[in-house]
């Protein structure tokens, strides 16, 4: 099964973008206004804006992501495989989970600035934070879920607790893990995208502040570039993400 899924990757994904242009072309033509340009105008902007800065602001998202992505991960794993073993630690963990993880955390967006500033701190730190909570909950009830027969069986064989994390704790979590963290690409991303347009400075400010300047100055086919510019950065970090798991949990893929 896996090997067909791979051997079908390239055909699946360029009949799914043929289907998104059409649709975007006819789209645009049934509105027929300057503000939705069709496929074609904004494939060419695209192509000259990269040719000029757009590259720089995408590369600056791009590290952003990755950077509060990165962040987040360790921390998040660590204590989700934690609380999902330590059941005592996990009921006084629990309450404080149930009570921060549904507040979004972007309404904290101007204190972070305050705080922080307008630099590349506040936005990781808030991407950080949000990622956070998506990967430790989602780790957290992975390990929970790990058989106690095999931890047994382990321990039978003289492991240690340090052992038992890392040869049958991690490695049952690490799918939900990895899934967790494409989850959390999209929100990261929204994110980014909102941070970009509030906390920025100018200059080379990411896509989202690129977008938003090309929308103040009715900028279309430029706006629509710089959407194009992010839903590649997604596609490309997801199709990252995809390849990673294929190669860390082959067993998910037979």
């Amino acid at each position: 099964m896996g090997r067909c899924r791979l051997k079908h990757f390239p055909v699946n994904y360029t009949a799914a973008v043929i289907f998104l242009l059409a649709l975007w072309e006819i789209t645009s033509l049934l509105l027929n206004r300057p503000y939705f340009p069709g496929p074609y105008a904004s494939l060419l902007v695209f192509a000259h804006e990269m040719g000029k800065d757009l590259w720089a602001h995408l590369l600056v998202s791009t590290a952003r992501v990755v950077t509060s992505l990165a962040a987040a991960l360790a921390p998040a794993v660590i204590l989700g495989m934690v609380l999902g073993r330590e059941q005592r630690l996990d009921r006084y963990a629990s309450p404080l989970i149930y009570l921060t993880y549904p507040v979004p955390k972007i309404i904290f967006l101007p204190l972070v600035i305050t705080l922080l500033g307008l630099g590349e701190l506040s936005k990781i730190f808030l991407i950080s934070v949000i990622v956070f909570f998506q990967i430790l909950v989602t780790t957290r009830d992975a390990s929970r879920q790990v058989s106690r027969g095999m931890v047994d069986s382990v321990l039978s064989l003289g492991a240690g607790e340090l052992q038992i994390y890392r040869h049958v704790i991690y490695p049952a979590c690490l799918p939900k893990i990895l899934t967790a963290l494409r989850i959390s690409l999209g929100t990261a991303i929204a994110v980014l995208f909102f941070s970009e347009t509030i906390a920025n400075r100018g200059g080379i400010g990411g896509i989202g502040y690129y977008m938003m300047e090309a929308w103040s100055r009715m900028e279309w086919d430029a706006m629509f570039a710089a959407i194009i510019a992010m839903g590649i950065m997604g596609f490309a970090l997801y199709i990252f993400l995809e390849w990673l798991e294929k190669r860390v949990c082959p067993w998910e893929f037979l």
